[in-house]
């Protein structure tokens, strides 16, 4: 009678299946897992933000591509103490940042996120300003083992906000010196009747909104000389009519308004009474730079004789009272055949 036992060798060739079958599975395991690894390390190394993973002490084990080049230290660099101790130590001021007030350690104690700002130190000694995440991480019974932190290098957005703040004040401080020489003009203008009084008037508006544009062509970083005398001269005076003459000058932005409306003031004084006012009548503006100041002349000719006013106008006086904005003085000769003038200001 045969035994319902199995054979030796059907034993073997089951244990041997049963083995393979076990090899076979863990070989996939772990192709899957180191798959997996190099996927996740693709997406890590190629992330932006920089990102650290800390242990239950607070030491750094792993670092992305872009940590490494954010803090200027290699993973290998941190090892055996706190990340705090590497890139977080000090404070600005030079004082000693203590891993106790550090806010991004507080994350794995409190087991809670943490954001916000700080400033890190840089391997070659230099501060930056980052924002942070920093989360707790759990093992599978919810116990905190440590902590990831993700860090952004925001030392781009604070110059941005620094410059939009800085120019928001010069807008400010710029629309109020406007607003107050607009309700002065307004006031002080004069004129015989209502409609040269709206000429008049617009003309000096029209001078300072010139001027602003071409301050906000230029980033409200600087004027340009030879910019103010094409639109304040050539607004009211034939272009064939004018001979300028010097090198390239560069101004302040304070500097801008007050000559520009000084200009406007000497180019419709040439418009009605000087040498615009009739035909062949010629103005030459020279200029050169000496011991860090601008001088500069103006000289009419051909145009109507000429004889020294009786009375100063409100144009001749705002001339002086905008030479005076520039730190300079100017100087008048009523010669008969045209203006001379001399206009000296520290540039």
């Amino acid at each position: 009678m045969a035994s319902d036992r199995p054979r030796d060798d059907v034993l073997d060739t089951r244990a041997a299946q049963k083995e393979y079958a076990e090899i076979s599975e863990r070989g996939m395991i772990e192709t899957t897992l180191r798959e997996t690894e190099r996927r996740l390390n693709a997406v890590l190394n190629n992330a932006s933000v920089a990102i650290f993973v800390m242990n239950e002490i607070q030491h750094c084990v792993y670092m992305n591509s872009a940590a490494e080049e954010l803090t200027g230290y290699t993973l290998t660099e941190t090892t055996g103490r706190p990340l705090h101790d590497v890139i977080h130590h000090t404070r600005p001021d030079g004082s000693p940042f203590p891993l106790s007030e550090c806010a991004i350690d507080r994350a794995f104690p409190k087991d809670a996120k943490t954001q916000g700002e700080e400033v890190f130190v840089h391997k070659n000694g230099q501060f930056y300003p980052v924002s942070f995440t920093a989360s707790p991480t759990h093992d599978d019974d919810g116990k905190v083992v440590g902590t990831i932190i993700e860090v952004r290098d925001i030392s781009d957005e604070k110059q941005i906000a620094a410059a939009r703040d800085l120019l928001m004040r010069e807008v400010d401080h710029r629309a109020r010196n406007i607003l107050a020489m607009v309700q002065s003009l307004t006031r002080l203008t004069t004129a015989n009747d209502l409609e040269s009084y709206k000429k008049i008037l617009s003309g000096r508006i029209d001078t300072m909104v010139r001027a602003q544009t071409s301050l906000a062509n230029r980033l409200w970083e600087s004027g340009c000389l030879l910019d103010i005398f094409t639109a304040e001269l050539e607004s009211l005076c034939p272009k064939e009519a004018l001979f300028l003459e010097g090198p390239k000058i560069t101004l302040s932005p304070e500097q801008v308004q007050p000559l520009s409306m000084l200009f406007h003031e000497l180019a419709t004084n040439a418009n009605k009474y000087g040498a615009c006012s009739q035909a062949g009548g010629k103005i030459s503006i020279s200029w050169t730079v000496q011991n860090g100041e601008l001088r500069l002349h103006w000289r009419e000719t051909g145009g109507p004789l000429v004889t020294q006013p009786s009375q100063l106008g409100f144009g001749t006086k705002l001339t002086g009272k905008l030479a005076d904005q520039l730190n300079g003085k100017i100087n008048r000769t009523w010669e008969p055949k045209g203006l001379w003038l001399e206009l000296v200001f520290p540039i």
